[in-house]
């Protein structure tokens, strides 16, 4: 009873945020079509549901499992395979902004800090995005938060139990993704926090040191089930898609990270906003309080960033969504701080504004207008206006079990790995009277799949990609002479779309 009358203000504002966070990500969580990636995660874990055997199928593509054993335990309990792999999202983005307030409450002494920081996070349009779909992004981020949480703690406790935390959690990390090997990398920065005038420095580094190494052997223990499958070493192949190996890079080592910096810092300007910015190198400047806390938070965003930017071939916004978490603690600080120099009660709730406002202006067309949120082109594309989005999905999904009703249905989709098939087996697996098949590439004439069934059966077929023989995109070869059904556009991108095509009988 002494906590809860201690905290009660603290509790109630706690509850607030919670209800304000749910809000928001559940809002229309079905609302946003379904991406090509969301497609292929959700299949994949659909079929670890029921097969155990395949609980490693993300390692034939070369991505670790974990974001689709957390969606594959979803379906257990929601129905619609989507909306559960978003909801397993959804969860992340909890953990992320619970994850903030003990971090920031940790570092700056100071739960009201924490509470702040837990607040920019959940209006933050960075992170509305990535805890509302199906991607690992909102669960790297999660375990990024909780590590350097651990981290600190484990600086400053020096406790065996919380080395044995921190290794377990760390294993999670890389057992959800490469990027989560990032926060062993940076553990040495954890230097910077110890308190070097004590007497005991030298036998308080010597056990952090041991610590560190008990948290690293824990990591690898975990990431060592991945072993366990034959395609293990895929994981590897698939990282240099996206990333220069070591001997690639050496041949051109600063050749690209002007154009990659910019491109990334353009990103966190789009999604972080100004005011934020301002925010967070003010916290440098607004006092020396906390001085090492601060500088050791803005390495952990600086450091990745800019290997990122030296080494990166293929980059997504997302890629960074995890390394900016560091950052909304910065800006935290610095809202607090303010509000003890700023006497004045109505300039200081003007500022407030100003900075809420820039990132729930990007809020409201993320929950509302998605395609015409200021968010970044490439994330617009690829969610929502371009042809790796699922516009035309379930209209189409309802169209083929209404044909479905009059007999067999053939429904043979251009591309045999992403959006097509994958979505349409999703939902459509168990009608006893569709079959869902693939093809690629495009060639002069329609796949012979369908000219041999075309008798027997309704033939339908799909296209959304680009490709060398067709119109558009979106569009068949015209030699294929096919007989146009239904056509969506996706988003207000005028040139991508999806069409279902129908073979003429003979």
């Amino acid at each position: 009873m002494g906590f809860l009358k201690a905290n009660r203000y603290l509790l109630a504002v706690a509850f607030v945020l919670l209800i304000l966070f749910f809000a928001i990500r559940l809002y229309h969580l079905g609302f946003l079509p379904i991406f090509t990636d969301e497609a292929i995660y959700v299949r994949w874990a659909q079929i670890a549901k029921f097969d155990p055997v395949w609980r490693f199928i993300s390692l034939t593509d070369g991505k670790q499992p974990l974001f689709m054993w957390g969606s594959m335990i979803a379906m257990r309990f929601i129905d619609d395979p989507l909306l559960a792999a978003r909801f397993v999202s959804v969860l992340a983005g909890l953990a992320s902004a619970t994850g903030l307030f003990f971090l920031t409450r940790e570092l700056f002494k100071n739960k009201w800090i924490g509470i702040i920081a837990s607040f920019l996070y959940i209006i933050y349009p960075f992170a509305l995005v990535y805890d509302r779909i199906a991607l690992y992004d909102s669960l790297v981020g999660a375990l990024a938060i909780w590590n350097l949480f651990l981290l600190v703690l484990l600086v400053r406790t020096g406790r065996i139990d919380v080395a044995l935390i921190f290794g377990m959690v760390l294993g999670a990390g890389v057992l959800n993704k490469t990027s989560g090997f990032i926060s062993a990398y940076l553990m040495p920065l954890g230097i910077l926090l110890v308190d070097l005038s004590r007497k005991d420095r030298v036998s308080r580094i010597a056990r952090l040191f041991l610590l560190v190494l008990l948290a690293f052997g824990l990591m690898y223990i975990h990431y060592s089930i991945l072993r366990l499958s034959p395609f293990f070493h895929i994981v590897v192949e698939k990282n240099t898609i996206f990333y220069y190996p070591l001997r690639e890079w050496l041949t051109h080592p600063f050749n690209f990270f002007e154009g990659n910096f910019k491109g990334l810092w353009d990103w966190v300007i789009t999604y972080v906003t100004w005011p934020v910015i301002l925010l967070i190198g003010g916290s440098l400047l607004i006092d020396r309080k906390y001085f090492r806390e601060k500088v050791f938070l803005l390495l952990w965003f600086l450091i990745p960033f800019s290997i990122l930017a030296l080494i990166g071939k293929v980059l997504y916004p997302r890629f960074i969504f995890f390394m900016t978490l560091y950052l909304l603690p910065l800006a935290a600080y610095s809202l607090y701080a303010l509000r003890l120099r700023i006497k004045n009660t109505v300039l200081y709730a003007s500022f407030c504004l100003l900075v809420v406002l820039a990132l729930i202006r990007s809020d409201f067309f993320i929950l509302t207008d998605f395609a015409h949120a200021p968010i970044p082109r490439i994330d617009l594309g690829q969610y929502i206006n371009g042809w790796p989005a699922g516009g035309g999905v379930k209209e189409a999904i309802v169209f083929f079990e209404e044909e479905a009703k009059k007999g067999k249905v053939l429904v043979i989709t251009q591309g045999t790995f992403g959006l097509f098939p994958f979505a349409f087996e999703i939902y459509l697996k168990d009608n006893p009277n569709i079959t869902v098949s693939s093809f690629w590439p495009v060639t002069e004439t329609p796949p012979s799949e369908a000219v041999e069934k075309n008798s027997s059966m309704l033939v339908y077929l799909v296209f959304y990609q680009p490709c060398l023989s067709c119109p558009a995109t979106g569009e068949a070869p015209i030699t294929w002479k096919l007989e146009k059904v239904l056509e969506f556009k996706k988003g207000i991108g005028e040139e991508s779309k999806l069409t279902i095509y129908r073979l003429p009988t003979r």
